[in-house]
């Protein structure tokens, strides 16, 4: 049974003391607020897998094979050489020294004259004149070709290895050859500009006639 006061006022008031009431609202008053709730970050795509890309993008693709009529691929340009002009000067140096670059020769039925390359034209004239003194000379009458490249071989190292400058090959005009042809002359004019016999020489002329006019030549050998 709840008894029922009133006070001075007229008022009602209950008999029993009630501490707790609004409690509730001031709890909620009092309460802090809840922390809002971080959610994870969302996953980053995945990477595209390149293979599968790579299928997807060749789909329909068909390989081509070897042309059927069987012609061959075109051949690669080849590369353009270009010549060194100082490539080209030593080389040339090296022939003057060796003798084996081509002799500057004239000839006529009767006479016959080479020089080495890169020989001074004075030096023939003075060939020419005489002016060289005579150290040896060589006969070839009566000797066939082989023999007479042989011994003309002989003769001109062994003039050389004696440090002679000058010498005489006697050829001879052919007057007693078949149809008088100077066959002997016609091959010094091969064998003194070639090979190891024109490594020896740096000139050559028809001599004089009374050292053997057109039947024999002057040599002039280097040292």
């Amino acid at each position: 049974m709840v008894m029922v006061k009133s006070d001075k006022s007229g008022k009602k008031k209950d008999a029993f003391n009630t501490p707790f009431k609004g409690l509730k609202q001031k709890l909620a008053v009092q309460a802090p607020k809840p922390a809002p709730v971080k959610r994870p970050p969302a996953p980053a795509p995945a990477a595209p897998d390149e293979e599968l890309l790579f299928a997807q993008a060749m789909a329909g693709v068909v390989r081509l094979d070897a042309d059927p009529r069987g012609a061959a691929p075109p051949p690669a340009p080849r590369p353009v050489q270009v010549t060194s002009e100082d490539a080209e000067a030593l080389a040339q140096l090296s022939e003057l020294v060796s003798g084996e670059g081509p002799f500057d020769i004239s000839d006529t039925v009767e006479y016959l004259e080479g020089t080495a390359p890169g020989v001074d034209r004075r030096i023939l004239q003075s060939l020419k004149r005489g002016e060289y003194a005579l150290q040896g000379h060589l006969d070839l009458h009566g000797r066939t070709r082989v023999e007479a490249k042989e011994a003309v071989e002989r003769f001109l190292t062994e003039s050389r290895r004696l440090g002679r400058r000058c010498v005489l090959i006697i050829h001879g005009r052919g007057l007693n050859s078949k149809d008088q042809i100077p066959v002997l002359k016609e091959q010094l004019k091969v064998w003194l500009n070639r090979g190891r016999i024109g490594r020896s020489v740096l000139a050559f002329a028809t001599a004089r006639p009374h050292d053997g006019g057109a039947g024999a030549l002057y040599v002039l050998l280097r040292r």
